[in-house]
Parts: structure tokens; sequence; C-alpha cells
């Protein structure tokens, strides 16, 4: 079964260059790049995270790996899980779509690592605020 534990994921070795050792990204920094690739998103309303997020952020402390999990199977696989609300009026299933692609993307983009699945949870729908929409008239 999937965890995180202190396991850390291995980058493949670009050719020719396997002599120089091994290149180990920490599960932190793929949540830190696919929470940044979700907030790109148009439609993303917010990412939900924890408790410990939500007073570092009330800090001014900004965590870009909130409401993301990723996890390394004990065959190696990638898994990302992204937890996130959607703004009123788009497309879910769209937005889900664009999330899945853009964190695929910036993690091979950034590490050279292939994710085996990425599954987006979309956990509210986002309003706008009456006072965004008085200020808007």
């Amino acid at each position: 079964m999937a965890e995180k534990t202190a396991k850390a994921f291995v980058q493949p070795a670009p050719s020719g260059k396997e002599e120089l050792g091994t290149i180990e990204v920490a599960p932190e920094v793929i949540e830190v790049i696919a929470g940044i690739a979700t907030n790109e998103v148009e439609g993303v309303a917010s990412t939900r995270g924890n408790f410990a997020s939500g007073v570092a952020e009330r800090f001014g402390k900004k965590v870009h790996s909130k409401g993301v999990k990723a996890t390394i199977t004990d065959e190696g696989e990638i898994i990302i899980d992204v937890y996130c609300s959607v703004k009123f009026g788009f497309s879910i299933p769209k937005v889900a779509k664009d999330i899945q692609t853009a964190i695929r993307q910036a993690i091979y983009n950034m590490t050279s690592i292939e994710t085996s699945e990425v599954n987006v949870h979309i956990t509210a729908i986002q309003f706008e605020s009456n006072a965004d929409e008085e200020s808007s008239l």
C-alpha cells in the first residue's frame, strides 16, 4: 500500500552520468511543485490544507504544498493526491483534467520523474462573496 515515509523519489541520472551518483527528491519538493502547478490552473479557487498550514498562513508564510499529498508505493510508483475547490461557473471535469496535466508536466519538467497517478479531489465549489460582487458594480 502507498505510504508517505522518509522515502525519497530517485531521479533517473542523465545518460552517461551514472557514475556521478544518484539524485533523490524529497516528497515535500514534489508536493510544492504540484501545489504551485495546481494554483496556476484557471478555475481553481484554493487548495485544502490542514490546521498547521492554516496557522502558518495566518503568520504570513505561504504554504505551497497545501492540499497536496505525494506518496511512493512499494513498487516505486508515484501517486499525487490534490484536494482543492473550484470557482463557481467553471467545468469541474475540465478543471480537474487541467490540474492533472499541469501537475504531470511541472513534475516531469523540473525533476524528470514520471507520475503514475494524479488524483484530483474536488472538495467544494467557491462562490463569489457579496463584497466582491458589490465592488464590481
